[in-house]
């Protein structure tokens, strides 16, 4: 297949969250016809609610500038599922993709499976191709929801590392902090240690509680001297110097959860400050400015409003939102939309979304596309703040218009 075939093809298999949640037989399976290429390499694995894949993406930058030849499985994508796998830094080629995708696709073919491999069993397996062809020494792997059950939860890893815990797809992982504090807990293997980032504490008694090896807390080792600004950070912790380039208090937390990881690597945490992490108050433009978030829970939605009232106070803050009907969207919707000057619902191109109609904001400008509301945001002042938000999906749409 080419590229774009094999991109349509995986979306036909239908949407990867509602197919996630079965058991690893059916990758295990896959895995075993491709001569399991997940026993190439050597894995951190990272689950959690909020801050996993900017917590792997600073884990794997600094890897790289270590000098270790590195790979990086994250989701979801912003624009090109491609960015779902990198190495060395870099997304894997559409040919290498497609290729990836034949052989997944051949080899399930070949098997009595119940059905085809879901799209995030087969974007795993090729990943895990890719890191084997790419001789990759040392890959991140971002879990995609959960841990237990996810098809990432194959791999025997030198390090498991657990981001904060909350609520987050509460259908698939249970109504309260330790059901899903247990689901996440499952990527825990006997004798490999694990670094735990600052929970709440049913969570942390949970995660301590199903610990199978030696474990660091986050909360053990302070962050000291902290300086922080709108486009970044920088502090000491366990005697590591850290300078971390994300934007948000957040993104502290998570760089210490990355440096404590590398801290028991035995690797350097220097190179976190080359961490590119699209999509997370990622600024794109001036005059206005236009700032992109992925927040698409209540967590992640309180850690952006924390971001504004202490950066974007006084300023006329314009909101584009769109989101997906699974997500707490009243409850997002009370903690962001007081903030706004102008309020822009709209929706991206994906089953998923809920219509703007259906969104809890009588007041707002209703657009029916992310190009639509991007169009509607042009009338902001240059001295405004236009906030892109919701969704990835609706941020992977609106930074393609400003990012090539």
């Amino acid at each position: 297949m080419t590229y774009g075939e094999t991109v349509q093809y995986l979306y036909s298999l239908g949407n990867e969250i509602q197919t996630a949640k079965f058991d690893l037989e059916r990758i295990t399976q896959v895995l075993e016809a491709l001569d399991n290429p997940q026993r190439s390499c050597h894995f951190i694995h990272v689950a959690g609610t909020n801050g996993k894949g900017s917590t792997s993406a600073m884990i794997e930058s600094a890897l790289h500038a270590d000098g270790v030849r590195t790979g990086l499985y994250t989701s979801p994508h912003l624009v090109e599922p491609t960015e779902r796998i990198r190495i060395a830094g870099l997304a894997v080629a559409p040919e290498q993709f497609a290729s990836a995708f034949d052989q997944v696709h051949t080899a399930a073919e070949k098997l009595n499976l119940d059905f085809h491999p879901t799209y995030f069993e087969s974007v795993t397996a090729m990943a895990f191709l890719l890191f084997r062809d790419a001789r990759v020494e040392m890959a991140v792997l971002e879990v995609g929801m959960g841990g237990a059950l996810d098809a990432t939860n194959v791999v025997l890893p030198d390090l498991c590392v657990i981001t904060p815990v909350d609520f987050d797809h509460q259908a698939f992982l249970g109504d309260t902090i330790e059901q899903i504090a247990g689901e996440k807990a499952g990527i825990l293997k006997p004798d490999v240690p694990a670094v735990f980032a600052t929970q709440r504490p049913e969570a942390e008694a949970v995660l301590i509680a199903r610990a199978r090896g030696p474990y660091t807390l986050g909360r053990d080792h302070p962050i000291i001297d902290l300086q922080i600004d709108a486009r970044g950070s920088s502090f000491q912790v366990a005697g590591m110097q850290i300078s971390c380039p994300l934007a948000g208090e957040h993104q502290v937390e998570n760089a210490r959860t990355a440096a404590l990881a590398l801290q028991r690597l035995g690797r350097s945490p220097e190179g976190i400050v080359q961490t590119r992490w699209p999509g997370r108050l990622e600024l794109v433009s001036t005059h206005p400015e236009i700032l992109l978030d992925g927040a698409h829970n209540i967590a992640g939605t309180q850690a952006l409003v924390r971001y504004l009232r202490r950066f974007y106070a006084g300023r006329r803050i314009w909101i584009v939102f769109g989101v997906m009907r699974d997500k707490a969207v009243e409850e997002i919707a009370s903690l962001l939309f007081p903030l706004a000057h102008r309020l822009i619902l709209t929706r991206p191109a994906n089953s998923r979304a809920m219509s703007p109609e259906s969104i809890p904001a009588p007041s707002a400008i209703l657009t029916h596309s992310v190009a639509e509301a991007l169009l509607a945001a042009r009338q902001a002042a240059p001295e405004d703040v236009v906030l892109i938000t919701g969704s990835l999906y609706v941020v992977g749409e609106a930074r393609a218009a400003f990012v090539k």
